[in-house]
This record gives structure tokens, C-alpha cells and sequence, in this order.
């Protein structure tokens, strides 16, 4: 069944959070520059989310949460809806598979879609996605597009598109089969190719990446990486329009980012016309004290003291895993160490007092420490598949490997809870004679695991600050496969890079159940990450807001922004 943007979903962690805080208390103030609209209804929605980049493609905009942010504003075939699986956006596009010797999709965007500069969608927009995703363009070996992920898009052979048109058929290489195809130019992901071409000056997109033109290429892929870059204060409006129900109106420290109506959107009209995002990072408390936030979505625990008079909040178990990312170099260069820290670390007594919720779904999704890297709590095969976990169930300060080891723990601060984690793994692991440094810093990437700046990340599903997780585990087997720009910690391992591209291809269960136990015996041994719990999210509407619907996923709550409504 497809979830409404309503407000009503089906399943058994269905949870409807109603809020407690009055129409008039929703309202803030308008932001600079937008004196026509202020008489606007507006909504506060704080996230723990950064606003980094509109491109939620790219390995900082998938690790800052851009996808969280702009889902509503930058639209795709689908969407991830609140309880992680993927819902068809026909006001989008169709997408549907089609008979043919290799796997096709046929696309076929909507006649009415235009982007809020007037610039109609059009299947260039995939060919564009399709060829930043793909990993096949490279120059002296490296990737010219810094993508977070290649899954899917790498298997795509071909895309048969006439410029301009609103159709397009997605072939994939003979052979191969990709079963969840529909992640794949999804919201956040579809990025506007006549930006790009405005801004580099190549005119044919699509016959340079046909050609393989790498000169163009080149341009293009930088423009990708970077031209999308958000800083506040210092927006070029040409280059952020919209696809979707909102549009970015402006963006400043004191201000927050808005976003308005989009009044060239062509499906239903948002029910409130003014949205304000308080990204990680904003004084959470003074912003709920001044009646500037209606809708909150962070991790558990992250924001000491809040006053949440006022508010009905929840705390319900997230799609993303929280966990340590581990270095495949430097000090962890060798699996041993890896292992040490592994044992040291007490993930039992970390879920009882970090990670549990008070109340625990029947299906079992944070019902328990995590026991699996790439496989959700609730699967049909967690159970049997996750074995090895055993072996780090209990805390072994004996395990070799760990003498005179010194971890730098980074994750993005302020978050008490993740620096809670790391005093509590610290004052385990001395005993093993491991010193764990507390590397968190408020302008923390992940990236910097990569740099060498730190040893490992605190962070969620593919080293995510905020928001992470789907049903599709495509994000957390993709963080973990060989050059993807997710893998922050370098891991490389053939076999269970082929592993992957079976569970992608093959969905009998039998299959299935063979795969992932063998994947997660793989990384159980050699340890590229340690899984902790299911991340809490803490979630709360006030009242006066309908349609409010939890989504403790890569979405974010904001999944369905533009249905939020205030009553009178």
C-alpha cells in the first residue's frame, strides 16, 4: 500500500506523534528579503540534519542529510516514506520494468513538470544522475564525479534519451539485474541538468557522456561535486530551483533556511506555504523558547534538557544504525586492532542506556543491540544470519591487539549522546589498554576518516549525521563496497563486493538467507565497522499541526512536508 502524505500509514510501527503546541505558537517570523510573504503561514522544523549541499548525490550531501532537507523540493519516481520503503511519486513520473532480453524501466516524466525557473524536466536530468552515479567516467583512475554511491547506476548500460524529451528507457548491462531498481532517481537524487549545462558552458550533456568526452565530462563532473555547495548568506537563487512542491526562498545563520511555495509545482498545492529548517547546530531550546519550531526530528538524547512542554514526543527506534566506522589504515591498518576495539566495546550496556526506546515495536526493529551491518532488526533473516555477532556479544578486555592503541573517536558535535557513547567505550576499553580520544568537532566530516584526521566515526548508516536508513539496506551495503564514496573507511573486500551484486540480483529467499550470512560472517571477521543499536529519534508535533507523520528514515519527518497544516 502506498502511505498518504496525509497523514495516515499502514504497518504495524504505524505511530501517528501529535503535537501540542497551538497554530499561533507555529508561527514564526519572515525571513529577510520576503516581505511579500508575511502573511504566510509558517512551520519551524528542527532537524539534525546540515545543510551542506543540495546535492544529496555526492558524498558530503548524502552524509550531511541533504536528502532530509530536499526531498520535497527536488522530487524524484520515488520516495522513501516512513516506514523505509520506497512509494511511487506519480505526481514524478511513472516508472515501470518492461519486457526485454537485459532488465529495462521505462521512465516517462510528467507533461506538466517544470522546474521553478520555467525550465521543463526532462530525461536529461536522468542521463545526468545516471552518468554523475555511474563510477564508468574516471580520469587517471579516479572517479571524476565524488558520488557517495554507485549501487544501481553502475549496472545501468545505457539510457535512451532524446534531449529535451520527457521519456526515457534504462537499460541495464546484458546479464545483470538489479531488483531494487527503485531507489534509483529518486527524491534528492534527480539534480537538474540545464544548471549544470548554464553554468559550464556544455551545451550537448547527453552526446558528451554517449561519446565519453571527457573534457566536458570534466566540467560537468566539477560543477556536480561542488556547484551546489550552500553557504548562508551567499545563494545564487539560478542555481537552486525546484522540481517539487517547495522551493528554497533564502538561507542565513539567523534565519534558518525557507522554503516557500513553488508556484510552478504542478501537483497539489502545499497546505502551508512556509516552511523554516533549523539544521544540527541550532540552539535547539532557544528556538522552541522563542515559538520558532513546530516539528522536531533528532537523535535521542543528542540535545540535553529540552523543554518539551507544549510538545507530544516519541521516541521510536530509526531505520539507521548507529555505529562505529572504523579506518582501514593507520593504527587499524591491521584487522587485530580492529578486532581489540571491537571486544572492548560494551554494545550491551550501550544499547540498555543509549540506545533502547521505552516502547519496543513487535517486530523487533531497536528491540536489542544491533547484530548485523547490513541487515534491518525487523528482516525475516536477521535472526539466522547474524551468528558471528555472538562473539562480541560480552565485553573481553583480554583480546589481543589492543596494547598501547590510541583511538580518535569524530562525530559531528553538539551531541550528548554520541558523547556519552564515546566516554563509555573509553572507560571500557582501558582495561584492554586502548585510549579512546574524543575527536567530536562542530565542523566534523566524515570525510576525515579518510584524511587520517581520526581512526573512527560515530555516526549512523554509511557514516550519516542525522537521518539514515531505508528497508532496501542499499545505503548501508553500499558504505561498505570497494571506491564508493560512502566507504569513508576505505574497506575492501572482493568477495563481499561480489556478495552485494548477488543479494542485488537474486531475491529468493533461500538465496538471500545463504548471502547475507556469509556477508555478515565476512565483516564480523574483518571488522570495517562495529553496529551499536538502532538509532532513537526523538520526535515531536505540536498541536495545531495535522498531518504529521513520524519517519525515522533517510527521509526524515519531513517526508511529507507539504501536507503539514495548521489549524485555526
Amino acid at each position: 500500500m502506498r502511505p498518504s502524505r496525509r497523514g495516515h500509514r499502514p504497518g504495524i510501527r504505524a505511530r501517528r506523534v501529535v503535537a501540542a503546541l497551538s497554530a499561533a505558537t507555529l508561527a514564526v517570523g519572515l525571513a529577510a528579503g520576503c516581505s511579500s510573504e508575511s502573511q504566510v503561514p509558517s512551520i519551524g522544523y528542527a532537524t539534525d540534519a546540515v545543510i551542506a549541499t543540495y546535492n544529496g548525490g555526492t558524498t558530503i550531501g548524502w552524509a550531511s542529510g541533504s536528502p532530509a532537507l530536499f526531498g520535497r523540493v527536488l522530487t524524484g519516481f520515488f520516495y522513501t516514506g516512513p516506514d523505509g520503503q520506497q512509494v511511487a511519486d506519480t505526481d514524478v513520473g511513472t516508472a515501470k520494468e518492461v519486457p526485454g532480453e537485459a532488465q529495462t524501466i521505462q521512465y516517462r516524466l510528467s507533461p506538466d513538470g517544470v522546474y521553478s525557473d520555467g525550465i521543463a524536466t526532462s530525461c536529461d536530468d536522468l542521463v545526468f544522475t545516471w552518468a554523475a552515479r555511474s563510477g564508468r567516467f574516471t580520469r587517471d583512475g579516479a572517479p571524476l564525479f565524488d558520488s557517495a554511491s554507485t549501487a544501481g547506476y553502475e549496472e545501468i548500460e545505457r539510457i535512451d534519451c532524446e534531449p529535451g524529451s520527457k521519456d526515457a528507457t534504462v537499460v541495464f548491462r546484458p546479464g545483470r539485474r538489479y531488483v531494487p531498481w527503485r531507489t534509483l532517481f529518486a527524491a534528492g537524487e534527480l539534480m537538474p541538468a540545464h544548471v549544470a549545462t548554464q553554468a559550464t558552458g556544455v551545451t550537448n550533456l547527453i552526446g558528451a557522456v554517449r561519446s565519453g568526452e571527457l573534457v566536458a565530462l570534466g566540467k560537468l563532473a566539477d560543477f556536480w561535486n561542488t556547484g551546489w555547495t550552500m553557504t548562508p548568506g551567499a545563494l545564487d537563487a539560478s542555481r537552486f530551483p525546484s522540481a517539487g512542491p517547495y522551493r528554497i526562498g533564502s538561507y542565513s545563520e539567523s534565519e534558518g533556511l525557507v522554503l516557500v511555495a513553488n508556484e510552478r509545482w504542478w501537483g497539489a498545492k502545499p497546505e502551508t506555504g512556509r516552511i523554516v529548517l533549523w539544521p544540527k547546530g541550532t540552539d535547539l531550546a532557544e528556538k522552541i523558547g522563542a515559538n520558532a519550531v513546530g516539528v522536531i526530528d533528532i537523535g535521542a538524547g543528542s540535545v540535553p534538557e529540552l523543554s518539551l512542554d507544549g510538545f507530544s514526543a516519541s521516541t521510536v527506534p530509526g531505520r539507521g544504525a548507529e555505529q562505529l566506522v572504523l579506518a582501514t589504515g593507520g593504527v587499524f591498518a591491521g584487522v587485530q586492532p580492529r578486532r581489540a576495539l571491537a571486544a572492548c566495546v560494551p554494545r550491551q550496556a550501550l544499547f540498555d542506556t543509549l540506545g533502547s526506546v521505552p516502547e519496543r515495536p513487535e517486530r523487533g526493529l531497536g528491540s536489542g543491540m544491533l547484530n548485523a551491518h547490513i541487515i534491518q532488526q525487523d528482516s525475516l533473516f536477521y535472526g539466522a544470519a547474524t551468528g558471528a555477532a555472538q562473539q562480541y556479544a560480552a565485553v573481553n578486555p583480554a583480546a589481543p591487539g589492543g596494547a598501547n592503541l590510541t583511538v580518535r573517536i569524530g562525530y559531528r558535535t553538539p551531541d550528548d549522546r554520541r558523547a556519552a557513547t564515546v566516554r563509555a567505550i573509553a572507560d571500557s576499553c582501558r582495561a584492554a589498554g586502548i585510549t579512546v580520544v574524543d575527536a567530536g568537532a562542530p565542523d566534523f566530516q566524515p570525510t576525515r576518516l579518510a584524511e587520517g584526521a581520526v581512526d573512527a566515526v560515530l555516526a549512523g548508516t554509511a557514516a550519516a549525521v542525522g537521518p539514515a536508513g531505508s528497508t532496501t539496506e542499499v545505503a548501508a551495503v553500499s558504505a561498505l563496497r570497494t571506491g564508493n564514496g560512502s566507504n569513508v573507511g576505505r574497506f575492501g573486500n572482493g568477495r563481499f563486493d561480489a556478495i552485494t551484486d548477488q543479494l542485488a540480483a537474486d531475491d529468493a529467499s533461500a538465496a538471500q538467507l545463504g548471502l547475507l550470512t556469509e556477508a555478515e560472517n565476512l565483516l564480523w571477521s574483518e571488522l570495517p565497522s562495529i553496529p551499536l543499536f538502532a538509532t532513537p529519534r526523538l520526535i515531536a508535533f505540536g498541536t495545531g499541526l495535522q498531518n504529521g507523520v513520524a519517519g525515522p528514515t533517510q527521509a526524515g519527518t519531513g517526508w511529507n512536508m507539504d501536507r503539514w497544516r495548521l489549524t485555526r
